[in-house]
């Protein structure tokens, strides 16, 4: 039904502008405190949100699903991929992180053949390729700018384009605030384990930015600073519940292109701030992301994808 499509698209759109909000408040205390501090705090905030939104979309009883396991791998999946796109905020500026990380619908469309047998033609082969080019002026090779940080936004790419055609397949199972609080648990879990190892075991100091960013110890915060990281858990909590909400109730091929939005908020954030201008790189690369994702979805595959729920 086209009405689905058009909820997806607009639950993915107001989800992605939640999030991007969190990404100027995560960036603007990575100098001061640790990572798993950050998210710690924000997961604590979230849980009784969390709580209210799974009672009113399906009533508490819905957390004790069937699909407890894979539920939980998926979280996992997420952890990864959101500490490697965090780390990389020290270093990288706002809209070359975000620009980076949102080469997602590229790797969604490269897995989706593989995860819920979507019909690849050559234009979604074209626009990967093209997507590719573009990441690579992003990265500056042989100019002697390259920054490690950006292989992290990579790498979250990737690992959320798996996680969310994950929720696609168990969409019929498992409602999206239910998938929400699992993840936020396995977030809470992973940020309290990471930080009580390198507290045992002494590590507090690295040379790079991104990883002193994970490993530093936690400090107490200013009361500013504290209710900063405190409404990242509720952000997160409805964005997280938007975003998989979105690829639920339409397919991958549909509301992926619209991660783009987030592009839209990234540079404004950093320029307002951090006063924070893109390189032209930066823009050249985004602008040739964008065009590849936009380019595959106007294929006739997708359009008869569009149809399915149409």
């Amino acid at each position: 039904m086209q009405n689905r499509a058009t909820l997806g698209i607009l639950f993915l759109c107001l989800g992605i502008l939640i999030f991007s909000l969190q990404d100027a408040v995560i960036k603007a205390v990575s100098g001061e405190y640790a990572l798993t501090q950050v998210v710690s705090f924000r997961c604590l905030v979230s849980v009784p949100i969390l709580l209210l939104l799974v009672h009113f979309e399906g009533g508490i009883g819905t957390l004790f699903t069937r699909e407890f396991w894979p539920l939980i791998w998926r979280a996992g999946l997420l952890l990864i991929g959101y500490t490697t796109y965090y780390m990389a905020f020290p270093a990288l500026p706002l809209a070359d992180a975000v620009a980076l990380y949102f080469t997602v619908p590229l790797f969604m469309l490269a897995l989706a053949p593989l995860i819920l047998a979507e019909t690849v033609g050559w234009r979604r082969v074209t626009a990967v390729f093209v997507g590719f080019i573009g990441v690579v002026i992003m990265l500056k090779p042989g100019a002697g700018l390259f920054e490690p940080a950006a292989l992290l936004s990579l790498s979250s790419a990737a690992i959320y384009a798996l996680a969310m055609l994950m929720a696609r397949r168990m969409g019929t199972e498992t409602t999206a605030s239910v998938m929400a609080f699992y993840q936020n648990g396995v977030y809470l879990a992973g940020a309290l384990t990471i930080a009580s190892f390198f507290h045992l075991t002494g590590i507090h100091d690295a040379d790079h930015k991104s990883i002193e960013f994970l490993i530093r110890p936690w400090v107490w915060p200013t009361p500013t600073d504290a209710l900063l990281m405190g409404s990242c858990g509720v952000i997160a909590a409805i964005a997280m519940t938007l975003l998989t909400h979105a690829y639920r109730i339409a397919k991958a091929s549909v509301v992926a292109s619209f991660e783009y939005t987030g592009m839209l908020w990234a540079p404004l954030w950093g320029f307002l701030f951090f006063g924070e201008i893109p390189y032209l790189t930066t823009i050249a690369g985004a602008c040739l992301i964008v065009i590849a994702g936009l380019f595959a979805l106007s294929s006739p595959a997708a359009q008869e994808n569009k149809a399915d729920i149409g």
